[in-house]
């Protein structure tokens, strides 16, 4: 059984002491909850659960549904022992090994990167091996992070295996633009901008960059980006819906590290070799972000 099915199944089952009250109790419990109000007093998680429930004010509808209504909008304290219990488990982000088959050891000839996940200090001090990483800053928003990014974004192109290398000559060539400030120069009309509409630039046999990003309108461009020209590359993604202000800016002039665009042609999804189109926003990936987001916590 998953991990995050368990999670939902062990809380829906204080849901289900709650709805299992007789009528006369629900109406007690209900005047009981507005009594509480009127003298200040705050109503407990599950008092408010019921209400909400008796209300009508929330549905729940698989997973996803019941790890929103019942953890995140009510910002429960996420504690590190259910963040242990992922990390050791398969499937827990989606079909694949525990995270701590490959990372349970600071040591680099012992686990990949120097990083280990099998302890709480371990998640925080981030990879060891040169170029030595943390994977976040507690607090801090959690999607744009190295263990965000790792656990939600997949690599181009598109559904491209983890075992194609990620430091071939064109994604080197794309470093290289972004570290030299990403200047609309004749290298970059010659050598970088045609990588992105050729199909075997960054993995044999696979689609060019332009086959999906080629204007700055979705549709038919995914995430209004277009790849085509220097000043769609440096307008970013969204640009619609987000307006021309709010865009995501895929490069960051010198600093390709940090540029979604070199971050998407070198950074695989985890665990390896997840399908693609597997949830980017799995509830237990919603959860560990959330954790991030309370300040990790080690207790």
């Amino acid at each position: 059984m998953k991990m995050a099915r368990s999670a939902v199944l062990t809380i829906a089952a204080t849901m289900a002491i709650g709805a299992a009250m007789p009528l006369a109790a629900d109406k007690d419990h209900r005047e009981g909850h507005h009594k509480e109000h009127h003298r200040g007093k705050r109503p407990t998680l599950n008092q408010q659960l019921i209400h909400d429930l008796m209300e009508g004010e929330m549905t729940l509808k698989g997973d996803h549904a019941a790890v929103d209504e019942l953890i995140l909008k009510r910002h429960i304290p996420i504690s590190y022992d259910y963040i242990a219990t992922l990390m050791r488990t398969p499937n827990a982000f989606g079909e694949g090994v525990a995270c701590i088959v490959c990372h349970s050891s600071s040591d680099p000839a012992k686990s990949y990167r120097g990083l280990d996940l099998s302890t709480c200090n371990g998640i925080k001090v981030g990879a060891t091996e040169a170029p030595a990483r943390k994977l976040f800053e507690p607090g801090q928003e959690p999607k744009k992070t190295i263990l965000g990014r790792r656990l939600r974004n997949n690599r181009m192109p598109f559904g491209v295996n983890f075992n194609v290398p990620t430091d071939g000559p064109a994604s080197q060539a794309v470093r290289d633009w972004i570290a030299s400030g990403a200047p609309n120069d004749d290298h970059f009309r010659t050598k970088v901008l045609p990588l992105f509409s050729n199909g075997n630039a960054f993995a044999p046999k696979w689609q060019a960059c332009t086959d999906c990003h080629m204007a700055n309108a979705e549709p038919p461009s995914f995430h209004e980006l277009n790849l085509k020209t220097f000043e769609g590359i440096m307008l970013g993604a969204d640009s619609v819906a987000k307006g021309v202000d709010g865009a995501t800016k895929i490069v960051i002039p010198g600093k390709p590290e940090d540029s979604p665009l070199y971050q998407h042609l070198v950074e695989d999804r985890m665990p390896p070799g997840i399908s693609p189109t597997a949830d980017r926003d799995h509830p237990n990936t919603r959860i560990l972000l959330r954790w991030i987001e309370q300040g990790a916590n080690c207790k």
